[in-house]
């Protein structure tokens, strides 16, 4: 059974979709079969794997206000083993309509329930909120992943997603542990970047896993998106494909553990 991780941050601008892309890219190529579900009606993750979202009927809004199941909207990406849920701006009415459905929290992990199996990991990229369709995605996950930009600010609002998280945990009876902390936009020459990883470390003590690895912040990686492409196949040999296949050979150590 595939493995579902959000990746999450409700803070906006901290590498969250560009994780979501370029990890599940990289795992990919590391011969892993992957789907990523886009629940940001921003679409950016739909966009960022080649996909045209404007001229989408079937959705992941589709699926969550149960007109079609998950398997009818997956599309495969121009990588053989990556494949997308996509979504649109029509996800951005789902908040408010969901809240009057019953179990409306749980939709999305029934909706995976057919697919899980046909995928090693199941990513969701996640809304820059703590509203309805976050929730959603926690409920569904069997862990997360939280990218935190190097920069001033970096943990706010970062109180608020634990909470969340724990009362997702003892409310709806569904854990979902951190399975790692990962620094973005992170450049190792300046000591902004030191102190914030250390702020970090401390933040989070030694309980909770940060990744060895870390993303700088490399202009391939912003460019990619406007390609359609995840970093991997617009620019193989830049620092920011190397960073995320570096992560990608961790999230695989941590299968046998």
């Amino acid at each position: 059974m595939g493995e579902m991780i959000s990746i999450i941050n409700q803070k906006g601008g901290c590498g969250k979709t560009t994780t979501a892309v370029n990890l599940s890219a990289a795992l990919a190529l590391l011969d892993r079969r992957v789907l990523v579900i886009d629940m940001d009606p921003q679409g950016n993750a739909t966009t960022g794997l080649g996909i045209k979202k404007s001229e989408l009927e079937s959705t992941i809004y589709t699926v969550l206000s149960r007109k079609t199941g998950l398997s009818d909207v997956i599309l495969p990406t121009e990588l053989q083993d990556l494949y997308i849920a996509p979504s649109n701006i029509s996800l951005s009415g789902a908040e408010i309509e969901l809240s009057s459905e019953i179990g409306y929290h749980a939709i999305l992990q029934e909706a995976v329930r057919d697919v899980r199996n046909e995928f090693d990991y199941i990513f969701i990229d996640s809304p820059p909120s703590l509203g309805i369709l976050t929730l959603n995605a926690l409920v569904a996950s069997d862990s997360v992943i939280i990218p935190i930009q190097a920069e001033y600010y970096a943990l706010e609002g970062m109180a608020d997603l634990l909470k969340t998280m724990s009362l997702v945990h003892e409310r709806l009876q569904s854990p979902c542990p951190i399975k790692g902390i990962l620094m973005t936009l992170y450049d190792s020459r300046t000591r902004l970047a030191r102190d914030v990883h250390r702020e970090v470390k401390n933040f989070f003590g030694e309980s909770e896993n940060i990744f060895r690895t870390t993303i700088p912040r490399n202009v391939r990686l912003a460019e990619a998106p406007s390609h359609g492409k995840p970093c991997i196949t617009y620019d193989p040999e830049s620092t920011g494909t190397a960073a995320y296949m570096k992560l990608a050979g961790e999230i695989i150590g941590m299968e046998c553990e």
